[in-house]
């Protein structure tokens, strides 16, 4: 059965030339054996060369729209039938198509590569997400060997062309199979793809050009941030194999919960407990906010349990935006559990004064504002 290259690199059919290299980079990003060297990553990462190599190439790519697959070792689909026409077997086939050897060389992948991305997590309080902070942080990576800056050779030594590859970066070795001859290409074990060695590698980085380092830079974090954003610092990642240039440094944001509000994007909730009596009477309640310090919310009276009042414009910054968001408080009436017979003589008599109000038993259908079911009903019918 043909290999099916588009699901390989995740596109379809019908993609150009700029979506097939789009997918691959972004694949390549993550896989890379600089990046992952897990071995299955590695794997993956030949899988979406092959396809790559295949899928770019027009010839090739039209055997694989006709149902075969150019690598296979019997063509397959449109390329079937081949094998014995031509009395070569595959690597004549691939030369009938392309003009050369079914294993012909991509040359060498050279010393210098960039680098990878880096990514570390910084802890914040709420108030620095909601203020911006400039937080130092500590990172070690890669960083260019600043005894050779970046050749990986000793002094005034240079690279000279690998005797294994003859400076190719690969190698190739052909197999007899029942089809003829198969010629297979891999990198270069000596010089590992790069085409040269180094005779006299420097000292302290061995060759590579790099070493690990850890420094201390400064993050700015601007006002709004929350937690699992990413801060994008450029150039500030891994310096790349031979002094390649660095990738990115990302910083993740993680939000330390806070004792008194809850985040709910730029909105802050709270709960305030307020005494029976007072939210009977009406009171005034401070909250001391997260940006603007000390608030006070007034507490009406006749102020039923689980009601909300919302201090707009309190809140929390959007990010890279001049809106604020608001402080919802929740206000939770507290009913006290034990009394002084002056205080239960006192609730006696306003209960004898307010004899119209009594305990009642509501229904489901009762629309009357507030209540628990009435709320539940709500909930589940989305309004």
């Amino acid at each position: 059965m043909a290999r099916d290259y588009y699901a390989t690199l995740g596109v379809d059919q019908k993609a150009t030339d700029q979506e097939l290299k789009r997918a691959y980079r972004k694949l390549a990003r993550e896989l890379h054996p600089d990046v992952n060297p897990d071995e299955s990553a590695q794997a993956r990462f030949r899988e979406i060369s092959t396809a790559y190599e295949v899928l770019s190439d027009p010839e090739k790519r039209r055997i694989v729209d006709l149902g075969g697959d150019p690598l296979s070792s019997g063509g397959g689909g449109a390329g079937a039938g081949f094998g014995g026409g031509f009395g070569g077997g595959l690597g004549d086939v691939f030369e009938a198509f392309f003009g050369g050897g079914g294993g012909a060389g991509r040359g060498p992948r050279g010393r210098v590569q960039p680098g990878a991305d880096s990514l570390l997590r910084t802890r914040l309080t709420l108030a620095e997400c909601a203020t911006g902070v400039s937080k130092q942080v500590a990172v070690e990576t890669a960083i260019l060997c600043d005894s050779c800056t970046g050749s990986g050779t000793n002094g005034n030594s240079k690279p000279v062309r690998c005797e294994t590859c003859g400076g190719a970066g690969e190698v190739q070795s052909v197999q007899r199979s029942f089809l003829g001859q198969v010629m297979t290409s891999r990198p270069c074990p000596t010089c590992r793809g790069a085409g040269e060695t180094i005779p006299d590698p420097c000292h302290k980085c061995g060759g590579d050009g790099r070493v690990r380092a850890r420094r201390d830079i400064t993050v700015k974090v601007p006002a709004g941030v929350a937690g699992g954003m990413r801060i994008r610092l450029a150039a500030q990642g891994e310096v790349g194999p031979g002094g390649g240039p660095a990738g990115d440094l990302y910083v993740e944001v993680v939000e330390q919960a806070h004792e008194v509000f809850v985040r709910d994007g730029e909105d802050l909730h709270c709960t305030v407990r307020v005494p029976m009596v007072d939210a009977a009477l009406g009171t005034t309640v401070t909250i001391d906010t997260i940006i603007d310090g000390p608030k006070d919310i007034v507490i009406e009276p006749g102020t039923q349990p689980g009601s909300v009042t919302v201090l707009r414009g309190h809140g929390m910054p959007k990010l890279r935006s001049g809106v604020r968001g608001d402080v919802h408080a929740h206000l939770e009436v507290v009913v006290p559990s034990r009394l002084d017979h002056k205080e239960a003589k006192l609730l006696r008599e306003l209960r004898d004064l307010r004899d119209r109000d009594v305990a009642e038993v509501v229904s489901t259908q009762s629309q009357h504002s507030g209540g628990l079911f009435s709320r539940l009903r709500e909930a589940f019918s989305g309004r």
